[in-house]
């Protein structure tokens, strides 16, 4: 990492960050130090020793306005002279109701009820139990196990990290203990008959014991930034309405935009039974996620033995965060986002245009916000890092990327120095 500044309170915070604090995917105490920062505004971290830095990063995809946009602020400030939270349990409010709307009248055509969770994971928890009591609910519980293809990625939290990549993602320690789902090969990028006709053969071959099948829609996220053909997401809908089981589609880090559609099912032109978001959906202002489902879902619940979803986070459907929301939505759909997302792959495909140039890189892809440079080798992220900074942009390689997803209001030259900085992280790392 960079060196630390002199500054005698950042060192404070350093030294009390390292003895305290828990960083996500790192051991504690922390190995390396991280950056310090000030404050944020437009598409710029201002870091303690470093200035100001370009985030390319959307705060892990959440921000796709930037920070401190005027709009969201007093979005913020509006409710926070309301209330800034009340339990969802018996009780009904404004922002929450506006948001559900929005999310049904904006997502594909189908997904008309909505459950409001406090993050990704649980989005994708609720999701994958939405599915196991429906089959409860209608008398077949042998139909308990999910399907998903190998290399993706769903959250951290118990049920999400079964249908994570078992052995090339970050949860191979809890093999044999977490429930055991199916795994079919990960889809190649280009359509292919034969990968197709695999997908056909393992729904069909466990049907039986299929709740659902579980896949990230065009773009696989954390799990390794690999894109595929939107056609596999019409072959897994016919195979499952053909064989009676449902389908989930985690659009947490593709929906709102990023790969260039609101959601990236509509590049199939398909519905899934159930839906879910997060990340950009209060623009990056504070955590909320949605778990959408279709009335077949609800109703076949509404049936059984036990007729409700026993699931309910204390801060679900806070209104602070869904007054947030809704701005956030509103402000997306009140513009071009479909020519500033085009205009920002154009500026990613130029930027990144000569990295294929460089040893040790293997693969460079853009779809939409998304620019990725793969290489043939575990990245040293600190060098990775070092080498980003040095250009004044923020990155977060991981594995074996360096990779970008800027905010929308990313400016031209802005973007051109990602891509300064993506070339150097990947010559460094």
């Amino acid at each position: 990492m960079p060196d630390q500044p002199s500054d005698p309170r950042v060192s404070e915070l350093l030294a009390l960050d390292r003895q305290h604090v828990w960083h996500p995917y790192g051991p504690m105490p922390g190995r390396q130090e991280p950056l310090v920062v000030e404050s944020a505004a437009g598409v710029r971290l201002r870091v303690a020793g470093h200035g100001e830095l370009v985030d390319g990063m959307s705060s892990w995809w959440s921000a796709i306005h930037g920070y401190r946009h005027p709009v969201l602020d007093e979005a913020a400030r509006g409710q926070l002279d309301r209330m800034s939270h009340v339990m969802f349990g018996g009780l009904t409010h404004e922002p929450a109701v506006r948001l559900a709307e929005r999310l049904v009248d904006m997502s594909p055509d189908g997904l008309e009820h909505v459950f409001l969770a406090d993050s990704g994971s649980v989005s994708v928890e609720v999701a994958l139990k939405m599915c196991l009591q429906y089959w409860r609910s209608l008398g077949r519980p042998e139909k308990h196990r999910m399907l998903t293809w190998r290399g993706g990625y769903h959250g951290d939290t118990w049920q999400p990290m079964s249908v994570c990549d078992p052995e090339g993602g970050m949860h191979g320690l809890w093999a044999g203990v977490l429930p055991r789902q199916l795994f079919a090969d990960a889809p190649p990028a280009a359509y292919e008959e034969s990968y197709a006709e695999h997908l056909r053969d393992m729904i069909g071959r466990h049907a039986h014991e299929l709740a659902a099948v579980v896949v990230e829609p065009v773009v696989q996220g954390a799990g390794g930034m690999r894109f595929h053909s939107p056609a596999y997401l019409r072959v897994l809908r016919e195979a499952c309405d053909a064989h009676d089981v449902l389908l989930v589609f985690d659009e947490i880090a593709t929906g709102f935009g990023r790969t260039g559609t609101l959601f990236a099912a509509e590049q199939a032109l398909v519905t899934p039974d159930v839906m879910c978001v997060g990340k950009a959906l209060t623009g990056g202002y504070m955590t909320m996620a949605a778990t959408l489902c279709t009335p077949r879902v609800a109703d076949g619940i509404s049936r059984g033995e036990v007729p409700v979803l026993a699931h309910g986070p204390t801060f679900m459907g806070n209104p602070l965060a869904a007054a947030v929301a809704c701005a956030s939505i509103d402000l997306l759909l009140g513009q071009d986002w479909q020519a500033e997302v085009k205009r920002i792959e154009t500026g990613l495909r130029d930027g990144l245009a000569g990295a294929a140039e460089l040893p040790g890189v293997t693969d460079v892809r853009v779809l939409g916000a998304i620019g990725v440079v793969q290489l043939d080798h575990e990245i040293d992220m600190a060098a990775a890092t070092r080498a980003a900074v040095a250009e004044g942009v923020w990155l977060r390689p991981f594995r074996d990327l360096v990779y970008t997803m800027p905010p929308y209001v990313t400016g031209d030259e802005d973007l051109a120095r990602i891509g300064r900085a993506v070339r150097a992280a990947a010559r460094e790392g």
